[in-house]
């Protein structure tokens, strides 16, 4: 017998819909259940504790509030992957951010080009509306499954000696440690703002996830040594995969 099935404490004073909770968070956290698997259902968990309905719901509720599986009709509880923990108040790039947490990054290029700025990248650029600069637009992967998407937005004052990023290096390395060695820019603070919205048709079929389903988006203005404007990007995670962490003191 698995350790998630033994039998609850009902005599204690823990509720019994979190012992079951609480078992199979640990089951989940030790790979008894690996990510894309099944949870029991409320069913099969109501015979085997001997439970009620509300109470397996319960316990299944916890666990998707805390992120660790969906709920979808027809399809029952399915673990999901670990979410990345971002510190809110911590600037760093995708790549160091990936690797700092034992994950592969990769990326993949969906467009690059030299056009002019849309008016928000203007302005954190803070260049004249309609001045052309270069964009990319990448896939961010964690070990090989998508996890976001990087929009970003760089002013001309770069390239005056250095020809724009090729779709190969922006697949094959960071955008930041591109801009360190080839034109000697490093990027040292940036001011960026959080916020939800939810997937349309064409990002989600490239993030593998539902129409509509939630993102986090950070839009991100970053600034050089010389305190210049240096990128404008638009970062969008999945929900399921990416959160900001921020800790706060009185």
């Amino acid at each position: 017998m698995d350790d998630w099935q033994r039998p609850l404490a009902e005599d204690g004073p823990t509720p019994l819909w979190f012992q079951i909770a609480e078992r199979l968070r640990h089951a989940v956290e030790s790979g008894t259940f690996a990510p894309g698997e099944t949870l029991p259902s409320e069913a099969q968990l109501n015979r085997h504790f001997g439970v009620s309905r509300a109470t397996s719901r319960a316990a299944l509720n916890e666990l998707e509030s805390a992120g660790l599986i969906v709920r979808r009709s027809g399809k029952g509880s399915i673990v999901l992957r670990k979410r990345v923990d971002q510190p809110a108040e911590e600037m760093a790039g995708f790549s160091e951010d990936m690797r700092r947490r034992g994950l592969t990054p990769s990326y993949r290029v969906l467009e690059i080009g030299h056009e002019p700025a849309t008016a928000e990248a203007a302005e954190a650029l803070e260049l004249a509306p309609g001045t052309a600069v270069f964009r990319s637009h990448r896939l961010l992967l964690a070990d090989g499954e998508p996890i976001g998407t990087a929009m970003s937005w760089l002013p001309p004052r770069l390239f005056r000696t250095q020809p724009y990023p090729t779709s190969e290096e922006l697949e094959t390395g960071s955008l930041y440690a591109w801009l360190r060695v080839n034109c000697g820019v490093t990027v040292k603070r940036a001011r960026e703002y959080i916020e939800a919205t939810s997937t349309e048709s064409s990002l989600a079929e490239k993030l593998g996830v539902r129409k509509g389903f939630p993102l986090l988006v950070a839009r991100r203005q970053s600034f050089d040594e010389q305190d210049k404007p240096a990128e404008c990007v638009i970062l969008s995670f999945r929900s399921d995969r990416y959160r900001f962490h921020l800790e706060v003191r009185r």
